[in-house]
């Protein structure tokens, strides 16, 4: 057991690492864009004995605090995976208490007032309750002229590639234009204007906790040329250190484009 004087040299040691990473850190090397991949909430909560909605909450506690750290540093956009389409098919008594959370940390977000709220997912597959809290939470923001935060609920990069052009084929039909036509002159612009993130940046870094190294469909078209920085820590305890070594990680990196 630690004793008090040795968790307060501790606490104090961890302020001072902290603050000279934070130091370390310069105003143009910050990404525009972070899309954070949140992980690990269910083994946090099993590691604790506890029940998995637990963790989920304790999760949805952490993107507040994230969304302030990217705030502080000068981020202009965050996307939060906090639901995929896959996620969907979970049990109901798992899944019914997360879609809660989910819309409570929504409301949460919207009540603020400091960042614009844009869901970013299928919201047809969603339930009513589900998609009208998105949908009211975007309205509710759009006038505000903070940090965008793109809420991914719902969401899969396979599912919005198909969206996106579904909804390009019938947009270019509507104009009278044949398939054969749009096969001539389609590019990848034309997807892109037909993307949930039309119009933004792509995520200059995505990062993602709980040790997996992959990106599990998420933004799959906007991610191609990303940085991506893998975080050992489960989502609810992913620390604000943790959060300021990711950006000098991509800080340091020379960026190549693809090349």
């Amino acid at each position: 057991m630690r004793t008090p004087g040795k968790q307060k040299l501790r606490d104090a040691l961890y302020t001072l690492y902290e603050r000279r990473v934070r130091r370390s850190l310069s105003p143009d090397r910050i990404p525009r864009h972070i899309g954070v991949i949140i992980d690990g909430n269910r083994r946090w909560a099993r590691a604790a004995g506890d029940p998995v909605s637990r963790g989920h909450e304790a999760g949805a506690n952490k993107i507040t605090e994230f969304l302030d750290w990217c705030d502080d540093v000068g981020v202009k956009v965050v996307t939060v995976w906090m639901l995929s389409t896959d996620n969907l098919s979970r049990p109901a008594d798992e899944l019914e208490p997360l879609l809660r959370i989910i819309e409570q940390t929504v409301e949460e977000l919207t009540a603020i007032g400091r960042w614009r709220i844009h869901p970013v997912g299928a919201l047809d597959l969603l339930p009513g309750a589900t998609a009208e809290t998105l949908k009211a939470a975007e309205t509710a923001t759009q006038g505000v002229e903070g940090m965008l935060v793109n809420v991914a609920v719902g969401y899969g990069g396979r599912r919005e590639l198909a969206d996106a052009v579904r909804s390009l084929l019938l947009e270019e039909a509507a104009k009278g234009i044949s398939i054969e036509e749009l096969a001539e002159h389609v590019d990848v612009e034309h997807i892109a204007r037909h993307l949930y993130t039309k119009g933004q940046p792509d995520p200059d870094l995505v990062i993602r906790t709980s040790g997996e190294q992959r990106l599990g469909g998420f933004l799959l078209w906007q991610s191609a040329l990303s940085e991506f920085y893998f975080c050992e820590a489960l989502w609810p305890d992913f620390r604000h250190v943790d959060f300021l070594r990711a950006i000098r990680s991509y800080a340091q990196r020379e960026r190549r484009f693809g090349t």
